[in-house]
């Protein structure tokens, strides 16, 4: 049987309700305030650009304004699907996610376990110190190192190589080395930094789990496998699903800065696409209608990412 409720109960709880929502919002309007920089941030940068996407779908002219120009639906994605470089940017961008799926991704996870493995607190903080410090670098800098060192008139590794070998090797102009140099970079610059929160994750380990372990026999390999890794294990999946957003997402600024004539049919990826079409030649609705379409694939793998992840017993990201 249902409970009568006497009248006017619910209404009047609705005034006390306000009311300490509005005792709440006064006792904590400093951090209202504080939280309204971020707020400002997303709102201004990340909603109201959404309506740019709108490009994709128009025949947008600069002198006629963007309500005025030709709306042409899905002509812009149909061009851009039966370009003949559509496949060659395609696998360009697949072939350097892959690349950098197999290689950087594991990177700090494995740099991370063995910092974990020092014991020695001052060996540790300088070598994170040491590690940490390339992150700052901007990619220009790296960029122009890799041009100091390799290149063929007067780079250091080749004036070695040509001492030792009488041979020049052509890194920065032979495609067959452009991808690995990618992922060099990429490791060199940001592996360090990536394993702050692997070494986070690490933290909350606990020591006991090490000490039966060792009880019962087990050697560090055995208690990196078993302990370990498992403890990061749902850090390692959250990281996995955000990466496959950017699975065509391989970075404009490094490319960029790596591509020359005779590396394109390597190098070329969505990125530089969208920014050549887009800058350079001022197809602004062709190249959003390429943006779009990298997005679009960026959430799907996302979102199918983290149902994979769910069906194999991890929590995923929501």
């Amino acid at each position: 049987m249902k409970q009568a409720t006497a009248p006017g109960t619910q209404t009047a709880s609705k005034p006390i309700r306000r009311t300490w929502r509005i005792s709440r919002l006064k006792r904590d309007k400093w951090l209202y305030v504080l939280l309204l920089p971020g707020l400002l941030y997303f709102l201004i940068f990340k909603y109201v650009p959404m309506w740019g996407v709108l490009l994709a779908f128009k025949n947008y002219q600069p002198f006629t304004g963007f309500w005025k120009s030709e709306w042409v639906g899905f002509d812009h994605f149909k061009v851009f699907f039966e370009n003949p470089e559509f496949f060659m940017l395609l696998r360009n961008t697949l072939v350097l996610s892959l690349y950098n799926l197999i290689f950087y991704f594991p990177a700090p996870i494995v740099l991370a376990l063995l910092l974990n493995e020092i014991r020695r607190a001052v060996f540790k903080r300088t070598i994170q110190t040491m590690i940490y410090v390339p992150h700052f670098i901007s990619m220009v800098i790296v960029a122009s190192l890799t041009y100091v060192f390799l290149t063929t008139e007067g780079g250091a590794v080749n004036e070695l190589l040509y001492q030792y070998t009488g041979n020049k090797i052509q890194f920065l102009s032979d495609p067959g080395w452009f991808r690995p140099l990618i992922i060099l970079q990429l490791i060199w610059k940001d592996c360090g930094w990536g394993t702050i929160i692997f070494l986070a994750a690490l933290s909350a380990v606990d020591l006991e789990q090490y000490e039966a372990a060792t009880i019962d026999g087990a050697n560090r390999w055995r208690q990196i496998w078993h302990i370990t890794l498992p403890a990061i294990r749902s850090t390692i999946v959250i990281l996995l699903i955000l990466r496959m957003g950017q699975v065509l997402d391989n970075g404009f600024e490094q490319i960029y800065l790596m591509l020359n004539p005779l590396n394109r049919s390597v190098g070329e990826v969505f990125d530089t696409y969208v920014y050549t079409m887009g800058i350079t030649q001022g197809a602004f609705s062709y190249s959003t209608a390429v943006g779009l379409f990298k997005s679009v694939i960026g959430v799907t793998l996302v979102l199918g990412t983290n149902w994979l992840a769910k069906k194999f017993g991890e929590s995923g990201l929501y």
